[in-house]
């Protein structure tokens, strides 16, 4: 049984002051070394196994890469000043990531979080305090607060697969 909280039972404190998007910035911008290090040295069949019956190492790792393309929506739901936010399309969706090579799917995570970096580390420091509201939580969100999200929703499937490489 795994010691990881469930992802969607998990609630957030968006109580922290704006100005620390440089520091949630340097977690989003380090997700793609510290996944690479989280599969290092890993067989391909220890990549792909599923003890548990839930998701492997390597749908993990493609779950991450999966998620750049809403965040990307909700980024600029934000810079054209949405009132909401996008919905994620799916739950519990069957993923076919164990079929891929674990050095693209790393590869492209890299690419796609550095543009989505870049693209962030351009912005005025007052579209950090931008809100919109999270169709998930019930909550409105600020940029800030966006960042955070991910940052926390990368360290849940990190712990995960470090999990998984210990069982």
């Amino acid at each position: 049984m795994s010691a990881i909280p469930s992802w969607i039972e998990r609630r957030f404190n968006f109580d922290f002051p704006v100005s620390l998007y440089p520091n949630i910035l340097a977690r989003i911008r380090g997700a793609p070394p510290r996944l690479e290090d989280s599969v290092r040295g890993l067989l391909r069949g220890q990549l792909i196994a599923t003890p548990d019956e839930k998701w492997s190492i390597q749908e993990n790792a493609g779950h991450l890469l999966d998620e750049e393309s809403l965040f990307a929506r909700r980024l600029s739901a934000y810079l054209s000043g949405a009132e909401t936010l996008p919905a994620a399309p799916y739950l519990n969706v069957k993923l076919t990531h164990n079929d891929c090579d674990i050095a693209k799917i790393l590869s492209d995570f890299r690419a796609v979080r550095g543009q989505q970096v870049e693209q962030l580390s351009n912005l005025p420091a007052d579209y950090f305090a931008r809100s919109a509201w999270h169709p998930r939580l019930k909550v409105a969100m600020r940029l800030v607060d966006h960042l955070f999200f991910i940052a926390e929703h990368d360290d849940h499937h990190l712990a995960r697969i470090w999990e998984l490489r210990h069982l």
